[in-house]
Order: structure tokens, then C-alpha cells, then sequence
């Protein structure tokens, strides 16, 4: 679509856009796009539907002066949520009724502010790693990333303005990175979690996607309760954030390309901006068992029931991951938790001992990989989503094959406003 979401609720508010022609735009570019992107779940009448829910949006709100924050823009929604009107299929071969549920939360939230669903979206099995059909809108014999792949595919390819998805390891950050747009990860449980089908209620976070920072911050006062709007307007007059290079294991995790492109990042930045460079995660190892032993465990007991009763719809992948949890202990789960807590409260004792801000890093290892049989390496926002702290991906440039590269910054635990109010500023400085 030609227009971004801030022109979109301008227009509907001056009056300047109709809904038939509005539709019609959206159409258009779906009908272009979508068949080799292949982003969104099928749907039958899809346009009609959503011409007939936009003019009963103009009909609630008839005077365009009071329209609501995000009014007009269409959102993607990752199909582990569940939405009124829609199946939930969680990107599984089980039977879809017994995966039905109550509308979530962000949902509900995001249409009362005016958002208009445009559909659901391709994700992995479940939410981990075995991939769906969505392709990169970038170089389509790439992968988009995942599991959020056709949230993060449809907002790169202007398809919508904005996507739902989650993030237990890197789900939001690397397919993001992957695809060239934004992705949020707020601090754990800030946006709600009800009425999504959970894969590790431990790190689960919800998440999503926008074409800019701008719009993000709109969104994230929509989904995020308490959002403090004079809080994140006043940081923008202060000094500029101290921002810290994570030292030693966890960032030679990159690749050289993706180092590469990272310290140009950071030269271009240091020029605006003071780096501290620490050394931290000499037991990243240790970190990254620790992950999967949680979430392995957790996708386990989520689902025990399901995998007793359709065992052979799983995939090898997401079976291995469930056996892998069904020989963890209580015992060992309350140690990893434990350690996990203690990580937490190192990197913010870190974090404050060389008065950082926010930490830069890759999102992700290099730049998406060719094939689709994979969804790439999350380990680079693995720690991030351990502990639970916000991240965001800013797109920078490209590189030579002109896949997207990207820049994650991570604040600290519940300054979600702080790290989206900095990023605007960074992303003048290094989106390209």
C-alpha cells in the first residue's frame, strides 16, 4: 500500500480516503503480493468481509474528528492467536477444534482502537521452528524467519500496517531483522497473553511488527496498560542513552558477516552517541541449555494432553522438543529458574554499573539464509527473552545480495517506553 499507517488515520480523520477506495488499494496490493508470498492463512471473500467491517467501523464512529488511535489501519494477526470469527490451525495438523478458544486480549484491544484484521498469518508448527510456506519478501528462495514469519513478511511487503506475533526465543526480532521492518518485544507480560496458544508460558512474550518506530510507539500505547506517553515525550529532550556492546561469547555468536555490518553500526553511531563496550554471558552455553530445558519442559505440559491423543500429527521437530521436556525434572526446572532469575539480575547490575542505557547487538546471526527448511539461528535475542527484558529491531541497510540487515536494541526490565522513545532517534541515524 502507497500510504503508512500515520497518512491512513490522517486521511480517514480529514475525510480525504473512503472506505470502497481504501479496500480497493488493499486488494490490489494483496492480489499482487500474496500468491508467491503466500503470508496470510487462506481465506475465502476475504474483501468483502473486510469492506463489510470497515463501513460498520465508519458507522460507529460517523464524526472523524473522534475516531479512535489506530482507526483504519489493518493488522495481521499470527495464527496462535485466536480471533472471533476466525480458526485457530497454530500452523499444526491438529484437529482445529480442539484448539479453539476465547479472542485474545491484544485483539480485542487492537479493534477497539480502530483496527481492522485483515487476516491471519502463517506461523511455524506451534511456534517453533518447523516452517511454513511464507516466503521472504526480499528473495523469495530465502526464509522470512520465524515462527512469525507471515507477520513479519506481510508488514515488509505492505500488506498490512501491522502484525501480531510472539516471541519465545527470537520469533519477533529475527524474522524483523530478516524481512527489513520493525519488531517490539515489550517486557514479559506487559502485553497481555490470554487467548493465545502458549509454547513456553515461561518466556512467551507478545509482540509485533510495524514499518517504522513511530508507529510502534502508537501501538504500543494501544496493547501496553499504563503506557507513559509524558514519560516517553520528555526522555526525548534529555541526554542521549549510553549504549553497551554485550562483550565476549554471546556476540562472537554472529557470524563475520553479520559482525561486519554490526561494527559499521556502531561507528556510525559513535558519532552521535558514547559506546561502552562489556565484557558479560561467559556462560552463554550454560545460558542457552537453560533455555531450551524450560521451554522444553514447558511445551511438555502445554502439551501433554494433545500429544497423548494425536502424537503422530506433530512434526519430528516439535516432538523431540516435547520428549526432550518430558525428562526434565521439577527438581532441575526450579534450579534453571533460579539461575535464570540470577541472570536477570547480573545483566541489570551490569547495566547499571556502566550506566547503560540500552545494549546494541545483531538480531540475528547474519542476514536471512537461503532455503526455507529452516527459520535461521534466534541465539542472538535468546538472552534477551530469557530474562525477559525489551528489544526492538531497527532495519539499517542491506547487503550485498540485498537481503535486510538490522540493529537490536534492548533496555532495560519495564523501560519499554524509554527503549521505543531512544529508537526513533537511532533510527534516524541508522536506517538507510
Amino acid at each position: 500500500m502507497n500510504m503508512d499507517p500515520s497518512e491512513v488515520t490522517r486521511a480517514f480523520r480529514a475525510g480525504e480516503l473512503s472506505i470502497p477506495n481504501y479496500i480497493s488499494q488493499i486488494e490490489s496490493c494483496f492480489e499482487k503480493c500474496e500468491p508467491s508470498l503466500l503470508a496470510f492463512i487462506p481465506e475465502l471473500n476475504r474483501f468483502e468481509r473486510l469492506q463489510r467491517e470497515a463501513e460498520e467501523l465508519v458507522s460507529r464512529y460517523p464524526d472523524s474528528k473522534n475516531r479512535p488511535p489506530l482507526f483504519g489501519m489493518t493488522i495481521g494477526v499470527k495464527d496462535i492467536f485466536h480471533v472471533n470469527g476466525f480458526t485457530t490451525q497454530a500452523g499444526s495438523k491438529l484437529p482445529a477444534e480442539d484448539l479453539q478458544g476465547q479472542e485474545a486480549a491484544s485483539v480485542t484491544q487492537l479493534k477497539n482502537a480502530g483496527a481492522l484484521v485483515m487476516g491471519k498469518t502463517v506461523t511455524t508448527e506451534f511456534a517453533y521452528f518447523h516452517p511454513g510456506p511464507t516466503r521472504n519478501p526480499h528473495n523469495p528462495e530465502h526464509t522470512p524467519g520465524g515462527s512469525s514469519s507471515g507477520s513479519a513478511a506481510a508488514v515488509a511487503a505492505g500488506l498490512c500496517h501491522l502484525a501480531l506475533g510472539t516471541q519465545t526465543i527470537g520469533s519477533v526480532i529475527r524474522p524483523a531483522a530478516f524481512c527489513g521492518v520493525v519488531g517490539f518485544k515489550p517486557t514479559y507480560e506487559r502485553i497481555s497473553r490470554k487467548g493465545v496458544i502458549p509454547l513456553s508460558p515461561t518466556f512467551d512474550h507478545i509482540g509485533f511488527f510495524t514499518p517504522d518506530v513511530e508507529t510502534a510507539r502508537r501501538v504500543a500505547d494501544v496493547l501496553i496498560e499504563n503506557w507513559s506517553i509524558g514519560e516517553l515525550d520528555a526522555l526525548r529532550g534529555d541526554s542521549k542513552p549510553v549504549l553497551g556492546v554485550p562483550e565476549g561469547l554471546y556476540l562472537e555468536s554472529a557470524s563475520a558477516e553479520g559482525l561486519e555490518y554490526f561494527e559499521n553500526v556502531c561507528k556510525l553511531l559513535s558519532t552521535n552517541y558514547q559506546i561502552r563496550r562489556v565484557r558479560v554471558m561467559d556462560d552463554f552455553q550454560e545460558i542457552r541449555a537453560r533455555h531450551d530445558a524450560i521451554m522444553s519442559f514447558d511445551a511438555a505440559t502445554v502439551h501433554k494432553d494433545w500429544f497423548n491423543k494425536h502424537e503422530i500429527l506433530y512434526s519430528p521437530k516439535f516432538s523431540d522438543l516435547i520428549r526432550r521436556g518430558q525428562q526434565i525434572t521439577n527438581s532441575q526446572l526450579q534450579s534453571a529458574i533460579e539461575a535464570r532469575d540470577k541472570f536477570r539480575n547480573d545483566m541489570m547490575q551490569s547495566m547499571n554499573e556502566n550506566n547503560i542505557d540500552l545494549w546494541i547487538t545483531p538480531p540475528t546471526i547474519g542476514p536471512a539464509p537461503k532455503g526455507l527448511d529452516s527459520t535461521g539461528d534466534p541465539v542472538m535475542c535468546l538472552p534477551w527473552t530469557q530474562i525477559g527484558f525489551p528489544a526492538v529491531n531497527i532495519p539499517t541497510t542491506k547487503n550485498e545480495e540485498g537481503l535486510p540487515m538490522g540493529l537490536q536494541l534492548v533496555g532495560k526490565w519495564n523501560t519499554d517506553e524509554a527503549l521505543l522513545s531512544w529508537a526513533e532517534d537511532i533510527e534516524k541515524v541508522v536506517r538507510k
